[in-house]
């Protein structure tokens, strides 16, 4: 990685960075050249957020990549290759990509860039938020906040979606009205930021796996995923919205913040909705042309998904490289009790629901969009019913003289 890319609190991928150093400049199509590589079907690349899921615990396993090279594909990181950007994590501008990460961007994506499909979602139930105040200001509950300075960043960036700022203001209104407060009652401050760091040759050096991101960074104390802490510590303002646990225990450990609000403490699992579920989406080009890609990575999910659930502490391990929670310990907390295997249970739509009735009504998406129709479940059930054939083969060999007839079911595809 380059110099530029060392520093403690530069933005990076993502991440805005410490917006307290932040220089403003609007990003738009007109003044940006995006770059991909040629579309080539025998190759599909992935790309994902740092954050819990079976992608991440299989950058290091690799059975993905193994699933592919039984068909003849190749499968390799977005950024394996100085031809790609970063903006396809954002904007999907590569057919033969999928994407594994948070819920904000792919939902932009399908309302208002292009047509693409839900293959599935890893859910962390217990990570709404908290709202964060200096330890050693007299503040001790929301309602100490009233006409006091609240924190939202504002990309400038016009390609691409504004998920760090969605998060906080759905986070802060939630906070604030699980407390009989609205907006009105505090001030909101805006950090307006240049959000151009995507396509900067500094930050296109090729990595074969995603988690070399952090190889040359202490991602542990690095401000680029606590972007307006500066500003909180220097009394710019008097409170921010952070990540629980994931996020929020690191600040606290600094001895100079605290945590006032945790939505995560909620029953109600409706609060627990910033920028999650993790979603699996691909272009409905490879779904439509190409569905053996699409069903061939839910196979190494799946895979992964079922070790990193019997092995929860070997997965958080892995997971502790690239996430945000203490050490591997509070990761093993933070993961006890997540499904690894990605599902499109009916909650979990509806989280996901929640998560885009949100952005429409605050202008973060223009145009509507069918949930229900969006997910496409026929995909994930053929990737299992796939595993479980070719485990049934695998079992059958082993006591008869030919593998037996394959599962009874309806076939797809």
């Amino acid at each position: 990685m380059a110099n530029q890319t060392k520093k403690s609190g530069d933005p990076t991928a993502c991440s805005p960075g410490d917006l307290s150093k932040a220089q403003v400049k609007e990003t738009t199509f007109k003044n940006t050249k995006l770059s991909t590589v040629k579309l080539d079907w025998k190759e599909v690349y992935y790309t994902n957020c740092p954050l819990v899921s079976a992608s991440n615990v299989d950058q290091e396993l690799s059975w993905t990549k193994e699933e592919y090279k039984k068909i003849g594909v190749k499968y390799s990181f977005l950024r394996s290759t100085r031809e790609n950007d970063w903006y396809p994590h954002y904007i999907h501008n590569l057919d033969n990509l999928i994407r594994f990460g948070g819920l904000f961007p792919p939902v932009n994506v399908h309302a208002d860039i292009r047509r693409t499909v839900l293959l599935g979602v890893t859910h962390v139930p217990h990570e709404g938020g908290v709202m964060m105040v200096r330890a050693k200001d007299d503040i001790y509950r929301m309602c100490e906040l009233k006409g006091k300075k609240i924190g939202l960043s504002k990309s400038m960036n016009r390609i691409k979606n504004d998920w760090w700022r969605i998060q906080e203001e759905q986070g802060i209104e939630l906070m604030l009205r699980m407390n009989g407060m609205t907006r009105a009652d505090v001030q909101i401050v805006e950090f307006p930021y240049a959000d151009d760091w995507y396509n900067n040759p500094a930050m296109l050096d090729p990595m074969e796996n995603a988690s070399e991101l952090w190889l040359k960074r202490d991602h542990k104390r690095d401000l680029a995923f606590r972007p307006l802490e500066t500003a909180l510590e220097k009394g710019v303002i008097d409170a921010l919205y952070c990540q629980s646990k994931v996020l929020s225990c690191l600040a606290e450990l600094t001895g100079k913040f605290a945590a006032i609000e945790d939505l995560s403490k909620y029953p109600d699992w409706r609060l627990q909705v910033a920028n999650i579920p993790a979603a699996i989406t691909c272009t409905d080009v490879m779904a439509e042309k190409h569905p053996e890609l699409a069903v061939t990575f839910l196979k190494g999910m799946i895979k992964v998904g079922r070790w990193s659930n019997e092995h929860k502490h070997a997965a958080a391990a892995i997971l502790d490289k690239q996430t945000f929670y203490r050490d591997v310990e509070d990761t093993y907390r933070g993961i006890r009790d997540v499904d690894m295997v990605p599902n499109l249970s009916p909650q979990n739509l509806a989280s996901v629901e929640i998560g885009k009735n949100f952005m429409l009504s605050h202008g973060y998406i223009k145009n509507d969009f069918d949930v229900q129709k969006w997910a496409a479940p026929e995909f994930l059930e053929k990737a299992a019913r796939e595993l479980l054939e070719e485990e049934w083969k695998k079992r059958t060999l082993a006591k008869l003289p030919k593998a037996a007839d394959p599962l009874a079911g309806n076939r797809i595809g």
